[in-house]
């Protein structure tokens, strides 16, 4: 089922040239998203970034580049390399009833933003909630934990802001969300794919439980720009 395999080496540059292409920015051969949605860039030209980093700095002081290390200069620093597991998923996940998950629209966007930003400082933007589906689970009236879809492409959709509330953790939330974010992009006769740490052992070993195999590690380069 999986098909055009390599373009999860690239993961960006192809969600926008496909699903996403209306919210990409381009200079010089690379493509970034509006940062009001994600901050993050690809290129199929890695020794001629230079430029095109610097300019996108100048609406994104703080961004990722995912693949390939690409060639910076001045005023950008390199702050950091995150090197993740890329999974993928190819056959639905077996669920026990899953009628407590709410589908989030823009009533819930304060609940999740919140959520997620508590959790995952720096990656959810204010618009990110509008790249795909996200789905949440409520205890009363508090936000206890969500995943969602980030990255699309025609033929594969990212699992992302995969969070669930420190006070709430350890109860199989993020299980079941996964699996229905995961079942619901395989429906639509996609697939599933995510990015973890490699040093999250425990979320590893999770998505390996629910059917998913790590197909290549890959690196978010973080750029910051100097005052």
């Amino acid at each position: 089922m999986i098909i055009e395999n390599s373009k999860l080496d690239n993961p960006v540059w192809h969600s926008l040239t496909e699903t996403h292409k209306e919210l990409a920015i381009e200079f010089d051969g690379a493509k970034f998203y509006d940062p009001a949605y994600c901050p993050f860039g690809g290129s199929i030209n890695i020794e001629e970034t230079v430029h095109a980093l610097r300019r996108y700095s100048d609406q994104a002081s703080n961004f990722f580049v995912v693949g390939q290390q690409p060639k910076f200069s001045n005023p950008l620093i390199l702050n950091k390399e995150l090197v993740c597991n890329q999974m993928v998923l190819d056959s639905i996940i077996e669920t026990d009833d899953d009628g407590e998950i709410v589908e989030l629209n823009a009533e819930h966007k304060s609940d999740l933003l919140d959520l997620v930003n508590l959790v995952q400082p720096g990656y959810f933007k204010n618009k990110t909630p509008e790249l795909g589906n996200y789905y949440g689970i409520y205890g009363g009236n508090q936000l206890l934990a969500v995943a969602g879809e980030r990255m699309k492409m025609n033929s594969y959709t990212e699992v992302s802001a995969v969070v669930t509330h420190p006070d709430h953790t350890g109860r199989g939330l993020a299980k079941k969300l996964v699996a229905h974010t995961s079942n619901s992009i395989l429906l639509e006769n996609k697939i599933p794919y995510l990015h973890v740490a490699e040093e999250n052992i425990g979320a590893v070993k999770l998505y390996e439980k629910l059917g998913f195999v790590t197909r290549r590690k890959i690196s978010f380069w973080n750029f910051i720009k100097k005052e």
